[in-house]
């Protein structure tokens, strides 16, 4: 591939930017994280609030990204789920753990959904699950959302615990991106 792929990243959270960038690199794609203003519904799917955040984006010049996470809980029904983001500023990973004191069954999963917009208004979504469990205390440096508190399946480390090189091996966000990605490679001539 001579000419490099350029891509948009709207997000406003520089972890989640440092994480997708890294994966990027490897495809000889170039990221660049914008802030643009982005509609963000309320819904119980993933897919319906990034369709729409990437429907209502309406001038771009290269092709879009729009990721959206949730901590899916089976003992609490799949909650937070797509209100993580909310329920992590109210009541953060304590509050989280606390839902869960003295509960065996710590299963889990990490959904991301990342929508493409081209600038032929062509919109694609690409989803990655990372099934896990929740550990019974926050642990490691990298305080990134729910990352101290979710150990990936097979793992005995939280994210928190990871370098991003490791996390992105397993993460769910790694997977739906690279999905995107080889979209991407494969069908330059829409994007």
């Amino acid at each position: 591939m001579n000419n490099r792929i350029k891509v948009l990243f709207l997000t406003t959270n520089f972890h989640k930017f440092e994480e997708a960038k890294k994966i990027f690199s490897n495809y000889n794609i170039s990221l660049r994280q914008i802030d643009y203003p982005k509609i963000e519904i309320q819904s119980d799917y993933l897919e319906d609030i990034v369709s729409y955040a990437l429907k209502n984006i309406k001038v771009i010049n290269e092709p879009i990204l729009v990721e959206d996470a949730g901590l899916f809980i089976n003992y609490l029904n799949g909650f937070p789920g797509p209100y993580s983001s909310y329920v992590f500023k109210k009541i953060g990973n304590k509050g989280i753990l606390k839902l869960l004191e003295n509960v065996h069954e710590r299963n889990a999963y990490f959904m991301s959904v990342v929508g493409l917009k081209t600038r032929k208004n062509v919109i694609k979504i690409f989803k990655g699950i990372t099934y896990g469990r929740i550990s019974r205390s926050e642990k490691g440096s990298r305080k990134f959302g729910y990352d101290p508190i979710f150990i990936p399946e097979g793992c005995s480390k939280t994210y928190a615990e990871m370098t991003i090189n490791e996390k992105n091996k397993t993460s769910h966000r790694s997977k739906a991106f690279k999905k995107a990605i080889d979209w991407l490679i494969n069908n330059l001539d829409n994007i």
